[in-house]
């Protein structure tokens, strides 16, 4: 089993949360945060910044961390940490810049999610309505 490091943003504007569908395993045909993997000696925070300008192309303001998403699939074989953080500031629009990674993007209020979920969204969900009041 490979084990790998990640980091994931749950961008919310106006109570609603920025998904995007994968299009590539793991997990293709799921709905997901934005983000990706650490690169080695990359700090969390500027990985996260990275990731989420290379797929939608907003920069992010403060973060906040919401909680540590433990991913483990035996199918694959592999095993996912990924410190998942909450941004409410950005600056840009969202747009689809990696259209060969994912089939969509769109914000979704927390009653109303698309399915299927990733299992990173799942997991962060309570902590990110908790956070959210």
């Amino acid at each position: 089993m490979e084990s790998r490091l990640g980091v994931g943003a749950c961008i919310v504007k106006d109570g609603k949360l920025l998904l995007l569908r994968r299009l590539r395993n793991p997990e293709a045909g799921c709905w997901s945060i934005p983000g990706g993997k650490i690169d080695f000696l990359e700090p969390i925070e500027d990985a996260l910044r990275r990731e989420v300008a290379e797929e939608t192309g907003l920069v992010l303001g403060p973060l906040r961390l919401l909680c540590v998403t433990d991913q483990i699939d035996p199918q694959t074989p592999e095993h996912w940490v990924a410190p998942t953080y909450l941004a409410e500031s950005f600056t840009g629009e969202p747009a689809n810049l990696e259209p060969e990674k994912h089939g969509g993007m769109d914000w979704f209020a927390l009653d109303a999610l698309p399915a299927p979920l990733a299992i990173a969204v799942r997991t962060t969900l309570p902590a990110l309505k908790k956070a959210l009041g």
